[in-house]
């Protein structure tokens, strides 16, 4: 595997970020995560990554068979613990506390349903097809990823499909919906949505892929404005402290402070990058491919999944 130079990846990054308002600096940390034994990558990767309280890291994969599919459990160390017996289309997902303790939250592509589910994988509700309104469902659901607002109401995007974004209670009865392919969001490819409490009240923050950008609502879908433009097609985030770091799946992992300001920028690819067929004799040490999933730890280092046919994760920590 070819070790890309720290000083290419340094220079990489400023021509991308220009001058930064208060740079943020994370070093890449090589061959973090070991596939699970047998194995010499983690398996299709077409999902999501997280971490949860007690730092443990899940990742959704589609294989590889011999491990089964679902959902990959890791220690901290990057050490393979175990799989959840999860559906293998399991796109987006987040770990959030709710009543009775802490549960995985996901929009099962395939089979058009929300979970919710124990962290050991025990499924305790689903909200399938038949409780969303029929008159947003047009030709099905491609529902990819749900997140919880602090009162439990569960915020699920068809980003596949017709970019609704439909709100449930926390029993998972249907509420409302906004968005979609019209004014005033006129969303294309809201391909991951996550709640933002960074600020309160929350926000609901959309990756809008089709259009290179992202964008705020209110917990009604009022539009509060667009955070950032031009981007390499953001897919996922996550939030740690004041800071929101974004997975780019044209070859960026960026990070962003609270006033909406790109403050580093991780990995970058020299050309644009979007595609699953990148093989593991082309990686290259600290360069994505297409970011698919993120999330920070809990100490605020970043882990990136990436849509890939062998699958890999890479980590960045955050220097002291």
């Amino acid at each position: 595997m070819h070790c890309h130079p720290r000083f290419l990846l340094v220079l990489s990054c400023t021509a991308l970020l220009g001058t930064l308002k208060a740079e943020v600096k994370y070093e890449f940390v090589p061959g973090f995560l070991q596939p699970p034994p047998g194995s010499e990558t983690i398996g299709n990767g077409h999902g999501e990554i997280a971490v949860d309280s007690a730092g443990l890291i899940y990742v959704s994969v589609t294989g590889p068979e011999n491990v089964g599919k679902g959902v990959q459990v890791y220690s901290k160390e990057g050490v393979f613990q175990k799989v959840l017996p999860l559906p293998n289309s399991l796109h987006g997902f987040v770990i959030r506390k709710d009543e009775g303790g802490e549960f995985l939250f996901g929009a099962v592509l395939a089979e058009q349903k929300v979970i919710k589910c124990t962290l050991d994988g025990n499924v305790v509700m689903t909200i399938p097809k038949e409780s969303f309104p029929a008159d947003k469902i047009g030709k099905g659901l491609k529902l990819t990823n749900c997140d919880v607002a602090p009162n439990g109401d569960i915020y699920v995007v068809d980003g596949y499909g017709a970019d609704w974004i439909f709100v449930f209670g926390r029993d998972g009865t249907f509420k409302k919906v906004f968005g979609g392919r019209v004014p005033p969001l006129d969303l294309a490819n809201a391909h991951k949505i996550f709640i933002d409490r960074r600020y309160e009240p929350a926000r609901v923050m959309i990756c809008d892929r089709g259009h290179k950008r992202m964008l705020h609502t209110d917990l009604d879908g009022n539009l509060i404005g667009v955070i950032a433009e031009n981007m390499r097609n953001p897919s996922s985030a996550s939030f740690h402290g004041d800071l929101m770091c974004v997975a780019e799946i044209a070859g960026n992992v960026s990070v962003w402070d609270k006033e909406n300001q790109r403050v580093a920028d991780l990995g970058t690819s020299p050309q644009p990058t979007n595609t699953p067929k990148i093989e593991p004799k082309d990686w290259q040490q600290g360069i994505v491919t297409s970011p698919h999933g993120i999330t920070f730890d809990n100490e605020g280092n970043i882990l990136e999944t990436e849509w890939n046919q062998w699958g890999r994760v890479l980590r960045w920590n955050r220097a002291k």
